[in-house]
């Protein structure tokens, strides 16, 4: 039995596991999404989140953490510049899967798109026009 043991193993070694998520997480950070097994993309989901965790946090060790896992400078670099600030004050919830109908045609397997998330800023935008109202209010 199994019980409390995360993690699959995708019939794969362990050193093959970690190489196959590692290169998927790099081709989902790169790409922003990819196409894969349901599964996968399900075990893809919780390593991407928290490089992004990380990226939030936005200090040396964190860097080095990621570097560890991405193994690519100009891809931490884009992680902590471009993709981290987009999920400042969010809690969570950076990517979505996005289940496909129709199975992979030789195995069948079920086929899906994870993708990161596009987190509007709408706080923002929303703080700035309502402040402009009140402002020629005051004005008039």
């Amino acid at each position: 039995m199994r019980h409390k043991k995360s993690g699959r193993k995708f019939n794969r070694s362990a050193s093959h596991r970690k190489a196959m998520l590692r290169n998927m997480v790099r081709s989902l950070l790169t790409y922003e999404h990819i196409r894969t097994t349901e599964p996968k993309a399900k075990e893809l989901r919780s390593s991407c989140e928290k490089l992004i965790t990380l990226a939030l946090r936005n200090d040396l060790h964190s860097r080095r953490l990621a570097y560890k896992t991405l193994e690519n400078h100009g891809l931490v670099k884009r992680l902590f510049d471009e993709i981290g600030p987009r999920y400042e004050g969010g809690g969570g919830g950076y990517t979505r899967i996005i289940k496909l109908a129709e199975p992979r045609k030789g195995d069948c397997a079920p086929m899906c798109i994870i993708e990161l998330t596009k987190r509007a800023e709408a706080p923002a935008e929303e703080a700035a026009a309502t402040e402009a109202p009140a402002e020629e209010a005051q004005e008039a």
